[in-house]
């Protein structure tokens, strides 16, 4: 591992960046499913926020495509290693020869992107999960040919929950890979009733994460395969805040019993990123999760992602210990990242 801007000797690693492959784009395009996303996005949000995004993507295209610009920011922003992987659009819809194709061609290009990141740059893939055989394939050669540290995945895979049975044996190639699932989620299955002011991110994004973690707990995802490394975007969404609530459900509720122990206790067999935005979140984060189960995310290069994570990790108080483990160590650890480790 390079180690540009140390704390404590060590290097700051950012665990949340994504990337664009124009090629898969053009894969998907014309296909009736790739239109009904499109349009359901538009229904999502208001036309404001459509524009917005647009013009957003428009604008950060050179950091979702040029590693060398991917560099630099990286330097103004005191992060020495980054984690990349694919916007989180994983068409869960195509049919096995174009999910192929789609995965190949997505992997290939995460793989070369970071083979330009001068050993700070490690890349996480996309899986077809609506065929789980291919997956399994898949995240074989990811790992083990292409050098990804793991997958991004999406909350739920065209209506399926990621607890769903027929998963399993992804999860469990996952584990014995020690392939790290990245849970990300991309929009919200509320749909149009939060289309006014951006709702749909501020808010369905968490709710998002949480559902989809709910479900992992709840189902016994996790009694299935206790060795899955899971890390959740933005901080786990709202499950770490009111985990209270499952908890209660658990113990007065027969029919909510899905899961062997009490949920809480699974959120610290989970890593969250610490993109949680105030001093106060972090802290609470930290108290419902463990200090060795949060990591650097700054959701780059949007504009709901932060340029200052360093800045606000240590605005939070914690210890020295702290600060480098959620900086640096945990990350290091959940990823495997040792020295001459760089892609």
């Amino acid at each position: 591992m390079t180690s540009r801007h140390h704390h404590s000797g060590r290097p700051v690693i950012d665990t949340h960046g994504h990337m664009l492959v124009p090629e898969a784009s053009g894969l998907a395009e014309g296909h009736p499913r790739e239109s009904a996303d499109a349009a359901a996005e538009r229904a999502s949000f208001t036309a404001a926020s459509v524009a917005a995004n647009q013009s957003q993507l428009k604008r950060v295209w050179p950091q979702l495509t040029s590693a060398r610009r991917r560099l630099a920011d990286l330097d103004a922003m005191g992060v020495d290693i980054q984690l990349v992987g694919p916007m989180p659009m994983h068409r869960y819809w195509a049919e096995p020869a174009l999910a192929e194709r789609l995965t190949t061609v997505i992997n290939n290009a995460v793989a070369a992107h970071c083979a330009d990141g001068a050993g700070r740059l490690y890349g996480l893939g996309t899986l077809p999960l609506q065929h789980p055989a291919i997956a399994v394939r898949e995240l074989e050669r990811a790992v083990t040919e292409l050098g990804l540290k793991g997958v991004s995945v999406s909350t739920s895979v065209d209506g399926r929950e990621l607890a769903d049975k027929a998963f399993d044996p992804v999860w469990e190639a996952a584990a014995g890979l020690g392939a790290v699932v990245f849970i990300h989620p991309w929009g919200c299955s509320l749909g149009a009733r939060l289309a006014a002011n951006f709702l749909g991110n501020t808010f369905g994004q968490p709710a998002e994460t949480a559902l989809a973690l709910s479900h992992l707990i709840f189902g016994g995802t996790l009694d299935r395969h206790p060795g899955l490394k899971l890390l959740a975007a933005h901080g786990g969404g709202f499950l770490p805040t009111y985990i209270g609530r499952s908890d209660h459900a658990w113990a007065n509720r027969p029919d909510a019993r899905g899961c062997a122990q009490t949920p809480s206790s699974y959120l610290r067999r989970i890593w969250y990123d610490a993109l949680v935005y105030t001093p106060r979140a972090l802290r609470h984060l930290i108290d419902a999760a463990g200090a060795d189960k949060v990591v650097l995310g700054t959701d780059y290069p949007f504009d709901m992602g932060v340029t200052d994570p360093v800045e606000r990790v240590r605005a939070a108080g914690l210890p020295a210990a702290g600060i480098a483990a959620v900086l640096s160590g945990n990350a290091a650890a959940l990823f495997t990242l040792t020295e001459g480790d760089g892609r």
